[in-house]
């Protein structure tokens, strides 16, 4: 089952007590994935319909936990594809009180995300990229749901889609937050460990790849050192060299492997780094001097 799956799975179980947050809840289905209607005596109907079996489970005892009223549910089978999708009908003057919800307090708010999320949502693999979307069917929705989503400080962003509008969220901060936003815990504990393991290994290749482009900068650097001292050496010879510069030339072609430092200490008269590499900077300047 992929991540967005489990992530459904998990809030397709979660059933909250209160009787406002559940209507909440019942409110996004609809909104996203169903409509509202009259029959011809004016009573309140609805009609979802979703592919998911998961999601169509969640409205049907959603309406069943809500309400005291007959549930209906159809379930068509694709026998080409194999598939099957699901249509609930329910009507009843009760389901007023969905059609009318009010979504004010935070739990509903809350409710309302994650309704939205179990009928129209999608979560890409964290393992390889943070994206989590809702899709809305027209821009009014798909703006009252951001506007939700914005309460919590998070900085939803809206783009048109073919015929819908997608609001989404991209970074992985964003999106831990509205993991728990919506209560799916065990998602965003398994989200939290993708995005540390994938935090460690960006870290270490940036310090592998930093440590491999300093040896290179310092194998190239005594490369050019080697070439230009053989150069001093096979035209004017280092005897008319400084002591210092001729101790460091010598040593440097016995030693052409070791670091500045090493170097240093291996002299006749010890000197530091940045000694060393001022002599071997005298010795570049002498070799550039005699090719020109």
């Amino acid at each position: 089952m992929s991540f967005s799956g489990r992530i459904r799975e998990e809030l397709a179980g979660h059933y909250v007590k209160a009787r406002h947050c559940r209507l909440a809840e019942l409110s996004a289905f609809i909104h996203m994935s169903g409509e509202f209607y009259e029959d011809r005596r004016g009573i309140c109907g609805i009609r979802f319909h979703t592919e998911n079996f998961t999601v169509a489970r969640k409205c049907f005892t959603l309406l069943r936990k809500t309400f005291n009223i007959g549930t209906g549910i159809v379930v068509h089978k694709n026998m080409t594809k194999g598939s099957s999708s699901y249509d609930i009908y329910a009507k009843g003057e009760e389901l007023l009180a969905v059609k009318n919800a009010m979504v004010q307090a935070v739990c509903c708010k809350r409710a309302y995300i994650r309704g939205a999320f179990i009928t129209a949502g999608s979560m890409s693999d964290p393992g390889k990229s943070y994206h989590f979307e809702i899709v809305c069917n027209t821009l009014e929705e798909a703006e009252y749901l951001r506007s939700l989503i914005c309460v919590f400080e998070l900085d939803g962003k809206i783009v048109e889609r073919k015929r819908n509008y997608v609001v989404y969220l991209k970074e992985g901060s964003q999106i831990v937050d509205i993991l728990n936003v919506m209560e799916a815990h065990v998602a965003l504990l398994e989200f939290e460990n993708i995005r540390i393991m994938k935090d460690m290994r960006n870290s270490v290749n940036r310090k592998v790849n930093c440590e491999t482009a300093n040896i290179n900068k310092t194998v190239s650097a005594a490369v050019r050192q080697m070439e230009d001292i053989k150069y001093i050496r096979d035209t004017v010879g280092f005897d008319k060299l400084p002591e210092g510069l001729k101790d460091v030339a010598l040593t440097r072609l016995a030693y052409p492997d070791a670091t500045l430092k090493e170097l240093g200490g291996l002299l006749a008269s010890p000197v530091g780094k940045s000694g060393v590499n001022h002599r071997l900077r005298k010795l570049s300047e002498i070799a550039v001097k005699l090719r020109e």
